[in-house]
This record gives C-alpha cells, structure tokens and sequence, in this order.
C-alpha cells in the first residue's frame, strides 16, 4: 500500500476526481500490473509541520510499505523557516521508515523572487534529506511544467496549480523513482 501525504498538488485542487497525479498512478499500477493500493491522504494547504503531526496516526492506520512525502511548498510560500521544514521532513521520514516503510521524498522548488540564496537552499534541503537518510528523491516535482518557456499554458488561473493536461507529466516525474522501490 502506498500512502501519498501531500499538498494541494496532490490533493487535486482545482481538477475534477481522478485526474490528478495520484490519481493517474493508480492507473499506471494497474497497468503495469503491479498490485498496490494508494492512500491519497493530501490535503490543500498543508505544510511540513501538518503533515509530520498527522504521519504518526496514518502509518498507524493504513500501515503503508511506501510514503511518498509531497510537501515543503506552502512552508516557503508561507515564508517559515527553513530549518523548521528540514527538520519536520527529516522527522517524517525517520518516523517512516522506523515503521518498515519505504520513503520517496519529492522536491519542490520555489519562484525566482525569494532570492537566490533562499531559492537554492530550498531546493536543496530536499536532496539533504533524501541523503542523509538514504530515500529516493524526485527533486523537482514540476519539472518539464513550471520550467517551460510556456509554463503558463499548464497552470491554473492561480499560476499555482498545474491544470490537468499536466498530470501526467507529474506522474512520468515521480513514476521512474517509484517504480524502483516497488516489488
């Protein structure tokens, strides 16, 4: 069973049920045959800190072998500081995989107007975890979207949300690195 905690980028906001990322590797599981199950537990909004105080009462439900943690973009929207979400991803994860469960940490990145130096850090705190505590890492969940020259044909009117013409490459994103950790 794969548990997805996440945001709304994974949560589908702004799409219709089923079209969003997760809901497209459901798809692709059954289509490779692979028989897992996925709990979508993202929620719009969320941020490192909620995710790391609801994983504890979700492993414990839904006992996963795989979390894919997709969070970190509303800390830095919200402007919190980033050793406090370094700090919650790594509880995350060490939380996890004290249960047995395999961990894929995706990355974000934030717009160029946070500065260089807080843009570059950010980015990188994902691959600090991902290495410190040996995870597989997708570092760049809207790679190949948000880094287009038309990026703005595939969001939302927001400029937030990929629209749904998007998901897919979302999942082709997270796919490669999940299928590794998959029996």
């Amino acid at each position: 069973m794969i548990l997805v905690l996440g945001d709304s980028l994974s949560a589908e906001y702004g799409l219709k049920r089923g079209s969003g990322w997760v809901g497209l590797l459901g798809q692709r599981l059954s289509q490779e045959r692979i028989p897992a199950s996925i709990v979508n537990a993202s929620i719009s909004g969320e941020t490192t800190s909620g995710g790391r105080s609801r994983l504890a009462s979700l492993l414990l439900q839904h006992r996963p072998t795989h979390l894919i943690i997709e969070l970190g973009g509303n800390d830095a929207m919200r402007g919190l500081p980033l050793s406090m979400t370094l700090d919650n991803l790594d509880q995350m994860t060490q939380t996890a995989q004290a249960s047995g469960t395999k961990v894929l940490l995706i990355g974000m990145q934030v717009p160029p107007n946070y500065g260089a130096d807080y843009s570059q850090a950010f980015a990188a705190s994902f691959v600090t975890i991902s290495r410190k505590r040996k995870t597989a890492l997708v570092p760049f969940l809207l790679h190949g979207v948000a880094d287009r020259p038309d990026a703005e044909q595939w969001f939302q009117a927001d400029r937030i949300h990929p629209r749904e013409e998007a998901q897919s490459r979302l999942l082709d994103n997270v796919w490669p690195a999940l299928k590794k950790l998959l029996p």
